[in-house]
């Protein structure tokens, strides 16, 4: 038989642990059918709540259910990395446990890598239920990211979606430390199939990413998938010098041909905030280069596991 692997990244998800596992199993005569047997990888990601105990339960009723306990909150990007470590199927899914990633998705997802693919991709045809702002900013940063980046990045994708094993290898063999796995997905290549659904609610609970989360992780995409930051830093740069340079000869030409002394001081000081601000803004470009750079260099463990069942 085939082995199907669902990997669950979990933060505080304990009213969704169970309702997720029951939302999966529907899909039991589906993998019967195809002849296809499962593995269920939860990854609890620091979890402040009862998760882990709720996974364990669902251990003690099914042993294709398997745990994985993170010593403190490393964030979803490594739960995702852990569970495709730790997956041995012929084709590995994740999905979020709040089910708005509907497991009833997986037979259609699936049908497509028979037809051929190497992924079936979710991306959501809409944003329904979702703050207007923050849609409005999210469509804005893939516009952004797509034009900056060679790396194509579709609006709306999710991190759902079933890979064939020779997919999650390469993915793996992108050991880096910051990680953008909406980038890394498309990065690797390999025949995909995009598969739109309408936006699903969450089950129970809050959502864990706030605006300021979600910026910074934007900010994450953009400086692993582009260097066009650094790019228009430095034509900032040398535009602002030719400038300068011009300036400097009118100045001069100004006080030889017509006597005239250099004047406004309100000008002047709006020149220096402007170009001031200019220098700190490249210089910020910089620093987040440098800081991923720092951070890779390190070579710190992705996550720390500290129970594995």
């Amino acid at each position: 038989m085939k082995l199907l692997s669902a990997i669950v990244p979990c933060y505080n998800e304990e009213e969704n642990v169970r309702c997720f596992y029951d939302e999966f199993m529907k899909n039991k005569p589906f993998f019967d059918r195809k002849g296809l047997d499962y593995e269920l990888i939860f990854v609890d990601d620091g979890s402040g709540d009862g998760t882990a105990q709720e996974v364990r339960g669902v251990i003690a009723e099914d042993s294709r259910v398997h745990l994985i306990s993170f010593s403190r909150n490393f964030g979803k990007e490594a739960a995702m990395y852990a569970g495709m470590q730790e997956a041995k199927g012929d084709y590995v899914a994740i999905m979020d446990a709040d089910l708005q990633d509907p497991p009833s998705l997986l037979p259609e997802l699936y049908g497509y890598l028979e037809q051929g693919y190497d992924t079936a991709a979710t991306r959501r045809s809409d944003r329904k239920g979702e703050p207007r702002i923050r849609s409005w900013f999210a469509r804005r940063f893939y516009r952004l990211i797509n034009r900056m980046s060679d790396t194509e990045i579709v609006d709306g994708a999710r991190d759902y979606r079933l890979m064939k094993r020779q997919v999650v290898d390469a993915i793996l063999s992108l050991a880096e430390y910051n990680r953008f796995s909406k980038g890394i997905f498309s990065w690797v290549g390999f025949r995909t199939k995009w598969v739109e659904y309408e936006n699903v609610e969450r089950q129970h609970g809050q959502t864990k990413w706030s605006f300021w989360k979600l910026f910074a992780y934007a900010m994450d995409g953009i400086v692993a998938f582009s260097t066009a930051p650094l790019k228009i830093a430095s034509v900032t740069g040398s535009l602002f010098c030719l400038v300068s340079f011009v300036m400097i000869l009118v100045t001069i030409i100004r006080k030889l041909v017509f006597g005239d002394p250099t004047s406004g001081w309100p000008s002047l000081v709006c020149i220096i905030f402007l170009v001031s601000g200019i220098q700190m803004l490249c210089l910020g470009a910089v620093g987040q280069y440098l800081e991923k750079t720092y951070l890779e260099v390190k070579k710190r463990p992705l996550y720390i596991v500290k129970e594995k069942i």
